[in-house]
Protein backbone atom coordinates (compact mmCIF):
# COMPACT_ATOMS: atom_id res chain seq x y z
CA UNK A 1 0.00 0.00 0.00
CA UNK A 2 1.61 3.23 -1.18
CA UNK A 3 1.02 6.77 0.01
CA UNK A 4 -2.60 7.82 -0.42
CA UNK A 5 -3.65 11.47 -0.48
CA UNK A 6 -6.29 13.80 -1.83
CA UNK A 7 -4.97 15.59 -4.86
CA UNK A 8 -5.85 19.15 -3.92
CA UNK A 9 -3.98 20.53 -6.97
CA UNK A 10 -6.03 18.55 -9.47
CA UNK A 11 -9.29 19.48 -11.12
CA UNK A 12 -12.22 18.96 -8.77
CA UNK A 13 -14.79 16.49 -10.03
CA UNK A 14 -18.25 15.53 -8.81
CA UNK A 15 -19.26 11.91 -8.43
CA UNK A 16 -22.45 12.63 -10.38
CA UNK A 17 -20.29 13.60 -13.37
CA UNK A 18 -18.55 10.23 -13.19
CA UNK A 19 -21.96 8.55 -13.22
CA UNK A 20 -22.93 10.26 -16.46
CA UNK A 21 -19.66 9.42 -18.17
CA UNK A 22 -19.65 5.83 -16.92
CA UNK A 23 -23.20 5.35 -18.22
CA UNK A 24 -22.18 6.52 -21.69
CA UNK A 25 -19.30 4.04 -21.73
CA UNK A 26 -21.60 1.24 -20.58
CA UNK A 27 -24.06 2.10 -23.32
CA UNK A 28 -21.36 1.54 -25.91
CA UNK A 29 -20.31 -1.77 -24.38
CA UNK A 30 -23.70 -3.30 -23.59
CA UNK A 31 -26.87 -2.77 -25.65
CA UNK A 32 -28.99 -4.09 -22.76
CA UNK A 33 -28.22 -1.00 -20.65
CA UNK A 34 -31.13 1.44 -20.55
CA UNK A 35 -31.55 4.61 -18.53
CA UNK A 36 -34.63 6.15 -16.92
CA UNK A 37 -34.84 9.59 -15.31
CA UNK A 38 -37.45 11.74 -13.58
CA UNK A 39 -37.04 14.94 -15.58
CA UNK A 40 -33.71 15.74 -13.91
CA UNK A 41 -31.24 14.40 -16.47
CA UNK A 42 -29.26 17.64 -16.53
CA UNK A 43 -28.70 17.38 -12.77
CA UNK A 44 -28.21 13.62 -12.51
CA UNK A 45 -25.97 13.71 -15.62
CA UNK A 46 -27.91 10.94 -17.34
CA UNK A 47 -28.21 13.43 -20.21
CA UNK A 48 -24.75 12.27 -21.30
CA UNK A 49 -26.24 8.85 -22.02
CA UNK A 50 -29.34 10.45 -23.55
CA UNK A 51 -27.29 12.30 -26.17
CA UNK A 52 -25.51 9.14 -27.29
CA UNK A 53 -28.40 6.68 -27.02
CA UNK A 54 -31.71 8.57 -27.24
CA UNK A 55 -33.64 5.40 -28.11
CA UNK A 56 -32.51 3.78 -24.83
CA UNK A 57 -33.27 6.76 -22.60
CA UNK A 58 -36.68 7.28 -21.00
CA UNK A 59 -37.78 10.49 -19.27
CA UNK A 60 -40.58 9.40 -16.95
CA UNK A 61 -41.39 12.92 -15.77
CA UNK A 62 -41.82 13.92 -12.14
CA UNK A 63 -43.15 10.49 -11.17
CA UNK A 64 -40.53 8.50 -9.30
CA UNK A 65 -42.89 5.64 -8.42
CA UNK A 66 -43.59 5.12 -12.12
CA UNK A 67 -39.90 5.44 -12.86
CA UNK A 68 -39.03 2.57 -10.53
CA UNK A 69 -41.99 0.46 -11.67
CA UNK A 70 -40.99 0.81 -15.30
CA UNK A 71 -37.39 -0.05 -14.43
CA UNK A 72 -38.66 -3.23 -12.75
CA UNK A 73 -40.55 -4.19 -15.90
CA UNK A 74 -37.51 -3.58 -18.06
CA UNK A 75 -35.43 -5.80 -15.77
CA UNK A 76 -38.01 -8.56 -16.19
CA UNK A 77 -37.53 -8.16 -19.94
CA UNK A 78 -33.82 -8.87 -19.66
CA UNK A 79 -32.59 -5.30 -19.82
CA UNK A 80 -30.24 -3.63 -17.32
CA UNK A 81 -32.09 -0.48 -16.21
CA UNK A 82 -30.37 2.41 -14.45
CA UNK A 83 -33.02 4.59 -12.78
CA UNK A 84 -32.07 8.02 -11.49
CA UNK A 85 -33.46 11.06 -9.71
CA UNK A 86 -32.54 13.16 -6.70
CA UNK A 87 -31.85 10.88 -3.74
CA UNK A 88 -34.72 12.37 -1.74
CA UNK A 89 -37.21 11.33 -4.38
CA UNK A 90 -35.70 8.03 -5.52
CA UNK A 91 -35.03 6.69 -2.03
CA UNK A 92 -37.85 8.55 -0.28
CA UNK A 93 -40.85 9.05 -2.50
CA UNK A 94 -40.44 5.74 -4.36
CA UNK A 95 -39.39 3.62 -1.38
CA UNK A 96 -42.43 1.33 -1.33
CA UNK A 97 -42.08 0.59 -5.05
CA UNK A 98 -38.37 -0.07 -4.56
CA UNK A 99 -39.18 -2.52 -1.77
CA UNK A 100 -42.08 -4.39 -3.35
CA UNK A 101 -41.43 -4.15 -7.07
CA UNK A 102 -37.62 -4.31 -7.16
CA UNK A 103 -36.13 -5.83 -4.02
CA UNK A 104 -38.83 -8.37 -3.11
CA UNK A 105 -38.63 -10.10 -6.54
CA UNK A 106 -34.83 -9.49 -6.53
CA UNK A 107 -34.80 -7.70 -9.88
CA UNK A 108 -31.70 -6.42 -11.63
CA UNK A 109 -32.43 -2.70 -11.22
CA UNK A 110 -29.71 -0.14 -10.55
CA UNK A 111 -30.94 2.86 -8.55
CA UNK A 112 -28.41 5.67 -8.81
CA UNK A 113 -29.49 8.67 -6.74
CA UNK A 114 -27.85 12.04 -7.18
CA UNK A 115 -27.72 15.06 -4.85
CA UNK A 116 -27.56 12.95 -1.70
CA UNK A 117 -26.77 14.43 1.71
CA UNK A 118 -26.53 18.05 2.81
CA UNK A 119 -24.14 18.96 -0.02
CA UNK A 120 -27.18 19.25 -2.27
CA UNK A 121 -26.90 22.79 -0.91
CA UNK A 122 -29.27 25.69 -1.34
CA UNK A 123 -32.48 23.68 -1.86
CA UNK A 124 -32.47 23.07 1.88
CA UNK A 125 -33.70 20.41 4.27
CA UNK A 126 -36.68 19.30 2.17
CA UNK A 127 -34.32 18.05 -0.55
CA UNK A 128 -31.29 17.09 1.55
CA UNK A 129 -31.81 13.43 2.29
CA UNK A 130 -29.82 12.23 5.27
CA UNK A 131 -31.77 8.98 5.73
CA UNK A 132 -31.18 7.11 2.47
CA UNK A 133 -28.47 4.72 3.68
CA UNK A 134 -30.74 3.69 6.54
CA UNK A 135 -33.93 3.16 4.56
CA UNK A 136 -32.15 1.38 1.72
CA UNK A 137 -29.94 -0.91 3.76
CA UNK A 138 -32.91 -2.13 5.80
CA UNK A 139 -34.49 -3.57 2.63
CA UNK A 140 -33.63 -7.29 2.38
CA UNK A 141 -31.23 -8.04 -0.45
CA UNK A 142 -30.47 -4.41 -1.32
CA UNK A 143 -26.83 -3.48 -1.92
CA UNK A 144 -25.99 0.07 -0.79
CA UNK A 145 -22.97 1.99 -2.11
CA UNK A 146 -21.57 5.51 -1.64
CA UNK A 147 -18.30 6.05 -3.57
CA UNK A 148 -15.58 8.37 -2.32
CA UNK A 149 -14.65 10.27 -5.46
CA UNK A 150 -14.98 10.55 -9.23
CA UNK A 151 -12.57 7.72 -10.03
CA UNK A 152 -14.16 5.25 -7.64
CA UNK A 153 -17.60 6.12 -9.01
CA UNK A 154 -16.46 5.18 -12.51
CA UNK A 155 -15.43 1.77 -11.16
CA UNK A 156 -18.63 1.37 -9.13
CA UNK A 157 -20.98 1.98 -12.07
CA UNK A 158 -19.13 -0.52 -14.25
CA UNK A 159 -19.13 -3.12 -11.47
CA UNK A 160 -22.83 -2.85 -10.60
CA UNK A 161 -23.73 -3.28 -14.27
CA UNK A 162 -22.00 -6.69 -14.09
CA UNK A 163 -23.63 -7.58 -10.77
CA UNK A 164 -27.06 -9.22 -10.87
CA UNK A 165 -29.48 -7.86 -8.30
CA UNK A 166 -30.86 -4.59 -6.91
CA UNK A 167 -28.34 -1.88 -6.06
CA UNK A 168 -28.66 1.62 -4.59
CA UNK A 169 -25.80 4.06 -5.25
CA UNK A 170 -25.62 7.61 -3.89
CA UNK A 171 -23.65 10.17 -5.90
CA UNK A 172 -23.14 13.81 -5.05
CA UNK A 173 -23.44 17.29 -6.46
CA UNK A 174 -20.25 19.07 -5.33
CA UNK A 175 -16.91 18.89 -7.12
CA UNK A 176 -14.45 17.26 -4.73
CA UNK A 177 -10.73 16.34 -4.85
CA UNK A 178 -9.62 13.07 -6.37
CA UNK A 179 -8.01 10.51 -4.09
CA UNK A 180 -4.62 9.44 -5.41
CA UNK A 181 -4.50 5.65 -5.51
CA UNK A 182 -2.36 2.99 -7.13
CA UNK A 183 -3.90 -0.07 -8.77
CA UNK A 184 -7.26 0.22 -7.01
CA UNK A 185 -9.99 -2.18 -8.07
CA UNK A 186 -13.45 -1.70 -6.54
CA UNK A 187 -15.25 -4.85 -5.36
CA UNK A 188 -18.79 -4.90 -4.01
CA UNK A 189 -18.70 -5.69 -0.29
CA UNK A 190 -14.98 -4.98 0.11
CA UNK A 191 -13.51 -2.03 1.96
CA UNK A 192 -10.40 -0.17 0.84
CA UNK A 193 -7.51 0.11 3.29
CA UNK A 194 -6.06 3.58 2.68
CA UNK A 195 -3.75 4.06 5.68
CA UNK A 196 -2.60 1.86 8.55
CA UNK A 197 -2.01 2.93 12.14
CA UNK A 198 -2.47 1.66 15.67
CA UNK A 199 -4.28 4.37 17.64
CA UNK A 200 -7.73 4.76 16.04
CA UNK A 201 -9.63 3.24 13.12
CA UNK A 202 -11.57 5.66 10.91
CA UNK A 203 -14.29 4.12 8.76
CA UNK A 204 -15.60 6.60 6.19
CA UNK A 205 -17.63 6.83 3.00
CA UNK A 206 -18.34 9.40 0.33
CA UNK A 207 -16.65 12.79 0.40
CA UNK A 208 -15.69 12.28 4.04
CA UNK A 209 -13.00 9.85 2.92
CA UNK A 210 -11.13 12.84 1.50
CA UNK A 211 -11.74 14.86 4.66
CA UNK A 212 -10.45 11.91 6.70
CA UNK A 213 -7.23 11.85 4.69
CA UNK A 214 -6.72 15.53 5.49
CA UNK A 215 -7.39 14.84 9.16
CA UNK A 216 -4.80 12.08 9.20
CA UNK A 217 -2.10 14.51 8.01
CA UNK A 218 -2.91 16.76 10.98
CA UNK A 219 -3.00 13.82 13.39
CA UNK A 220 0.45 12.73 12.25
CA UNK A 221 1.86 16.03 13.53
CA UNK A 222 0.34 15.16 16.91
CA UNK A 223 1.98 11.72 16.96
CA UNK A 224 -1.31 9.89 16.37
CA UNK A 225 -1.35 7.05 13.84
CA UNK A 226 -4.64 6.17 12.20
CA UNK A 227 -6.02 3.39 10.06
CA UNK A 228 -8.47 4.62 7.43
CA UNK A 229 -10.89 2.30 5.66
CA UNK A 230 -13.01 3.55 2.79
CA UNK A 231 -16.28 1.65 3.02
CA UNK A 232 -17.91 2.44 -0.29
CA UNK A 233 -20.19 -0.57 0.13
CA UNK A 234 -22.24 0.15 3.22
CA UNK A 235 -24.22 -3.05 2.67
CA UNK A 236 -22.92 -5.74 2.59
CA UNK A 237 -20.25 -4.26 4.84
CA UNK A 238 -16.72 -5.65 4.94
CA UNK A 239 -16.88 -7.31 8.35
CA UNK A 240 -13.49 -9.01 8.15
CA UNK A 241 -11.52 -5.85 7.35
CA UNK A 242 -13.26 -3.72 9.99
CA UNK A 243 -12.89 -6.33 12.70
CA UNK A 244 -9.21 -6.88 11.95
CA UNK A 245 -8.34 -3.21 12.40
CA UNK A 246 -10.76 -2.56 15.25
CA UNK A 247 -8.86 -5.24 17.18
CA UNK A 248 -5.57 -3.50 16.44
CA UNK A 249 -6.72 0.05 17.18
CA UNK A 250 -9.24 -0.49 19.99
CA UNK A 251 -11.36 2.56 19.08
CA UNK A 252 -13.34 3.56 16.00
CA UNK A 253 -14.56 6.80 14.41
CA UNK A 254 -17.13 6.63 11.62
CA UNK A 255 -17.63 9.48 9.12
CA UNK A 256 -20.61 9.89 6.81
CA UNK A 257 -22.73 12.60 5.21
CA UNK A 258 -25.84 11.04 6.71
CA UNK A 259 -27.75 10.89 9.95
CA UNK A 260 -25.63 9.15 12.58
CA UNK A 261 -28.70 6.96 13.17
CA UNK A 262 -29.14 4.12 10.72
CA UNK A 263 -26.26 4.65 8.33
CA UNK A 264 -22.59 3.66 8.18
CA UNK A 265 -21.98 4.39 11.86
CA UNK A 266 -24.89 2.21 12.88
CA UNK A 267 -23.74 -0.60 10.59
CA UNK A 268 -20.26 -0.51 12.11
CA UNK A 269 -21.68 -0.34 15.66
CA UNK A 270 -23.95 -3.32 15.00
CA UNK A 271 -20.99 -5.36 13.78
CA UNK A 272 -18.64 -4.45 16.62
CA UNK A 273 -21.36 -4.73 19.26
CA UNK A 274 -21.77 -8.38 18.35
CA UNK A 275 -18.18 -9.30 17.54
CA UNK A 276 -15.71 -7.01 19.34
CA UNK A 277 -17.13 -4.17 21.48
CA UNK A 278 -14.93 -1.05 21.41
CA UNK A 279 -15.74 2.68 21.61
CA UNK A 280 -17.39 3.92 18.40
CA UNK A 281 -17.83 7.66 17.86
CA UNK A 282 -19.90 8.86 14.91
CA UNK A 283 -19.35 11.94 12.79
CA UNK A 284 -22.33 12.90 10.67
CA UNK A 285 -25.67 14.65 10.98
CA UNK A 286 -26.54 14.51 14.67
CA UNK A 287 -30.21 13.63 14.19
CA UNK A 288 -31.05 17.07 12.83
CA UNK A 289 -32.34 18.30 9.48
CA UNK A 290 -30.17 20.26 7.08
CA UNK A 291 -30.39 23.94 6.19
CA UNK A 292 -30.13 26.08 3.08
CA UNK A 293 -26.63 27.21 2.15
CA UNK A 294 -23.70 26.40 -0.08
CA UNK A 295 -22.45 22.85 0.24
CA UNK A 296 -19.15 24.07 1.66
CA UNK A 297 -20.85 26.27 4.26
CA UNK A 298 -23.07 23.38 5.31
CA UNK A 299 -20.15 21.01 5.86
CA UNK A 300 -18.59 23.68 8.08
CA UNK A 301 -21.84 24.39 9.92
CA UNK A 302 -22.62 20.76 10.67
CA UNK A 303 -19.06 19.86 11.65
CA UNK A 304 -18.11 17.52 8.84
CA UNK A 305 -14.62 18.78 8.13
CA UNK A 306 -11.15 17.39 8.76
CA UNK A 307 -10.72 19.43 11.95
CA UNK A 308 -13.89 17.86 13.36
CA UNK A 309 -12.54 14.42 12.55
CA UNK A 310 -9.30 15.29 14.35
CA UNK A 311 -11.24 16.26 17.48
CA UNK A 312 -13.31 13.08 17.39
CA UNK A 313 -10.22 10.90 16.98
CA UNK A 314 -8.65 12.53 20.03
CA UNK A 315 -11.86 11.93 21.98
CA UNK A 316 -11.88 8.29 20.88
CA UNK A 317 -8.35 7.85 22.20
CA UNK A 318 -9.43 9.27 25.56
CA UNK A 319 -12.37 6.86 25.70
CA UNK A 320 -10.10 3.95 24.84
CA UNK A 321 -7.70 4.81 27.65
CA UNK A 322 -10.56 4.73 30.17
CA UNK A 323 -11.69 1.23 29.17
Amino acid sequence: MGAVTTNTNSELKATRDAYGEALALLGSENPRVVVLDADLSGSTKTNVFKKKFPDRFFNMGVAEQNLVGHAAGMALSGLIPFASSFAMFLAGRAWEIVRNSVAYPNLNVKLVASHGGITLGEDGASHQIIEDFAIMRVIPGMTVICPSDYNETMLVIKKIAEYKGPVYVRVGRPPIPLIQRENYSFEIGKGELLTEGKDVLIVACGLLVGESLKAIETLKTKGISVTLINIATIKPIDKELILKHARICGAVVTCEEHNVIGGLGSAVSELLGEEFPVPVLKLGMQDVFGKSGTWSELLDYFGMRSENIVSLVEKAIQKKSKN
